[in-house]
């Protein structure tokens, strides 16, 4: 008998973390700012010097990445002529962050992107990086192998199917199949 209701379980779809529910509304917010600084500093300067200030913006962030591109760069290759690991630091990625932010179209973005070049502040805020990377690697490991965090992640999406098993090959070793020539059984469901 048909009660005209489905006697499945609507799934529960899971709450959005905090990122993603605020994360475009600061986008939105922050360009919002940098048109409204921009106009401003137009109308109080002119619109020729915001344009120079912006080129200036665009010139000066991609010489900052090029440079610290070619440090990374020399980095690893001196690090794998001693055969060692690359040395942690140095700065590089938050150089070519403040020089990706002096690039972008903006005078919000360009004085962040300068503060990101002055030692103390990558100092600072690489140190902050470095202690919130290592507590989220502890939280994880904490409740279990990360590579199950994937996998639980994996197993567990919402509408999505996956089905556990195990390769066997044909001399009874589990393993991988894939290098294996000759016919393939047909698939049957």
């Amino acid at each position: 008998m048909t009660t005209g209701v489905d006697p499945r379980p609507h799934p529960v779809r899971p709450r959005r973390s905090r990122l993603r529910t605020f994360l475009p509304l600061g986008i939105a917010a922050w360009l919002v700012l940098e048109i409204w600084l921009l106009t401003v500093v137009a109308g109080a300067a002119g619109g020729l010097t915001v344009f120079l200030l912006l080129v200036a913006g665009l010139l000066l962030g991609s010489l900052v990445i090029k440079r610290a591109g070619r440090r990374a760069f020399r980095n690893l290759n001196e690090a794998l002529q001693r055969g060692t690991a690359p040395t942690r630091g140095g700065g590089n990625g938050l150089m070519m962050l403040g020089g990706l932010l002096l690039m972008l179209p903006g005078l919000i973005s360009d004085a962040l992107g300068l503060l990101l070049l002055l030692p103390p502040v990558q100092k600072a805020v690489g140190g902050y990086a470095e202690r919130t990377v290592d507590r989220k690697l502890r939280e994880a490991t904490a409740e279990g192998a990360l590579g199950d965090a994937f996998q639980q992640a994996r197993m567990y999406r919402p509408g999505g199917k996956v089905v556990q098993g195990e390769v066997i090959r044909e001399d009874g070793r589990p393993g991988d199949t894939s290098r294996e020539t000759g016919p393939r059984p047909p698939l049957t469901s």
